[in-house]
């Protein structure tokens, strides 16, 4: 749940970036967007992601 947040959250940093012209949030939103996809594919292999294998 909590990488669906950080992929919700980078596209609209994305967004926002990309219609302001600020190149700072689109770099921001760009990253949130990767690692939120990294940890949601590592999370759905079953890999344990911080330490943990469920995130609450």
């Amino acid at each position: 749940m909590m990488e669906l947040k950080m992929i919700i959250l980078g596209l609209i940093l994305l967004l926002i970036g990309l219609l302001v012209g600020m190149g700072l949030l689109t770099t921001i939103g760009g990253i949130l967007i990767l690692v939120g996809a990294i940890l949601w594919v590592l999370g759905a292999t079953g890999r344990a992601v911080g330490g943990r294998k469920h995130f609450f």
